[in-house]
């Protein structure tokens, strides 16, 4: 396929980023870059109401191949995290809806993929993806949140064009095992 579109989402229960990716002849590029604001919500279910149909508006409207979602990390308030699973459903649903695959991303493995630090902070993240896909400073916003939901698609992206290899291992002790003439000492 020579052309790809990633729909990037970083759920939220008061402010949810989204962010989409176009892929040309393995080239990414930014689409579109914003938030869904739901803080002038104060019922829980009409937020999520408002999720389902802005995100599959944003689907309707770019028709993503795939979607990259940003997983709930966990924290120690069960009612936020109940709150935020919500969330995330929705927008799942919205895209299972729509037929577009999704596939989830723990914050840890975006952040290596965009900033190769597991504990970059947003603000970090923001800034090399302004780097690498050219984005004006200008169209980075205020919300941090459409630039992780962007950090998604950026990932998914970059999971993509991994090079797939022909040997599986199950751990390192098994890599070493099958690759002894590989490695050095030995």
């Amino acid at each position: 396929m020579s052309e790809k579109i990633i729909l990037g989402i970083d759920p939220g229960t008061n402010i949810m980023g989204y962010g989409v990716l176009q892929v040309k002849d393995n080239k990414p590029k930014v689409l579109a870059l914003g938030v869904i604001d739901l803080r002038k919500y104060g019922d829980h279910y009409l937020k999520l109401g408002r999720i389902f149909e802005r995100v599959n508006g944003i689907i309707a409207e770019y028709l993503p191949d795939e979607m990259a979602i940003e997983a709930p990390f966990f924290g120690k308030n069960v009612q936020s995290m109940l709150k935020l699973g919500r969330a995330q459903g929705v927008a799942m649903a919205a895209a299972i809806h729509r037929q577009v695959p999704i596939t989830e991303y723990a914050p840890l493995k975006i952040k290596m993929a965009i900033t190769g630090n597991g504990n970059a902070c947003k603000e970090q993240v923001a800034d090399m993806l302004r780097r690498m896909l050219h984005i004006p400073q200008e169209d980075i916003g205020k919300w941090l949140d459409a630039t992780d939901a962007l950090g998604a698609a950026y990932c998914h992206y970059m999971q993509m064009n991994r090079p797939q290899t022909e040997k599986k291992y199950s751990s390192w002790k098994d890599f070493a095992n099958k690759n002894s003439s590989r490695i050095k000492g030995q």
